[in-house]
């Protein structure tokens, strides 16, 4: 038996995907080369905009047409919507299937020097904008100990780079109950015999623990919220293995659409905030998340976020065009910006961070 498995969206779901590839493959499942081959294709969906839930919508209109139809699995941040619905936007659909279904599976990686490894799935924090919190629930951390065994395995096997995954790294672990290291846990790794952590954010300390561990070249993580990332998280980043490209969402740069978007921050504290990383380790790039057009954005308040771009110099952005996501805080708000107007402001930002190009 054959499965082809087709992944949309972030990181995070490339993760599960491998999840779900060596669930298969503890079941004796070979993967499928095509999706013509396959017996079951599993559609490990993303829900973050519309664009992305209507390429599934296509994928699986195709997939029902091939003369020797599979079986049709869907997966993903899309099954933050009823059941009820899905079935009738999805009629082709064999099953729905939740992600966490698939995680006694242990992840088959492709690539054989880095690694996607989770460090927590869900969100607490309920950005205005966003289906994460609908489509994977609430926060919940892997624990510590379970964290350090899989790098030190990843270790043995010849990975050198590893990447931390979580809707908001910094908060890993305060879900956790009596949150704490205990070198009594680590016997098995030499590295971390006599080793004592200086912090007491959770985060920080797994950061330090992994920076211990022998072999491991480079550890950077994905995504880190400006509202909680403290002083001991800045300098758990400044040891020498932690990557130096640092990923940092604004989403704007005026305080009162950050305010509509629940963003628990102003323009002058994320300036501070980056004043602050820069200061602590001078060689670092940040990069970030901008939307341009969420409802109710002037033109005066869109120019406040393409000044914070030329203040904090940012290396690299991903822009988003606003598009409202129904269940979401502001799907009730009027999306008054037409597209051409979202396009026009996405260009200048993309020009103006993506290709150095100033206005």
């Amino acid at each position: 038996m054959k499965y082809f498995i087709k992944t949309f969206g972030c990181q995070m779901n490339v993760a599960d995907s491998e999840r779900i590839s060596g669930w298969y493959q503890q079941k004796g499942w070979q993967e499928a080369g095509e999706v013509s081959e396959a017996d079951e294709v599993i559609i490990n969906s993303c829900s973050v905009r519309q664009s992305a839930e209507n390429r599934v919508y296509g994928l699986v209109n195709n997939l029902s047409k091939l003369k020797r139809k599979p079986k049709i699995i869907l997966t993903g941040c899309m099954l933050r919507l009823p059941k009820r619905v899905l079935i009738k936007k999805l009629p082709a659909v064999d099953e729905f299937r939740p992600i966490k279904d698939f995680y006694s599976g242990f992840p088959l990686r492709k690539d054989k020097n880095h690694a996607w490894i989770p460090i927590s799935n869900g969100c607490n924090n309920f950005c205005t904008y966003c289906v994460v919190p609908y489509a994977r629930g609430k926060e919940i951390s892997r624990p510590l100990e379970e964290i350090v065994c899989e790098v030190e395995e990843l270790v043995n096997r010849g990975y050198k780079e590893i990447t931390l995954l979580g809707q908001n790294v910094n908060s890993y672990g305060k879900d956790l109950k009596n949150f704490q290291f205990s070198i009594d846990n680590f016997h098995s790794i030499p590295q971390l015999l006599n080793f004592q952590t200086k912090y007491e954010t959770p985060f920080a300390i797994l950061l330090e623990v992994l920076h211990q561990i022998e072999g491991v070249g480079k550890i950077s993580f994905i995504t880190s919220n400006p509202w909680d990332l403290n002083d001991e998280i800045i300098e758990a980043i400044s040891l020498p293995k932690i990557d130096r490209n640092l990923h940092l969402p604004v989403q704007s740069g005026d305080d009162e659409i950050l305010k509509k978007m629940n963003r628990k921050y102003t323009k002058k504290k994320y300036l501070d905030l980056v004043k602050k990383i820069k200061k602590k380790i001078p060689e670092i790039k940040i990069s970030t998340d901008i939307i341009v057009g969420f409802p109710g954005e002037t033109e005066e308040q869109f120019m406040e976020s393409v000044k914070l771009a030329k203040k904090v110099g940012f290396d690299k952005a991903y822009i988003a065009i606003y598009s409202p996501r129904e269940g979401t805080a502001a799907f009730k708000l009027k999306d008054n910006i037409s597209f051409r107007e979202k396009k026009k402001r996405w260009k200048i930002l993309d020009e103006l961070i993506n290709h150095n190009r100033t206005f």
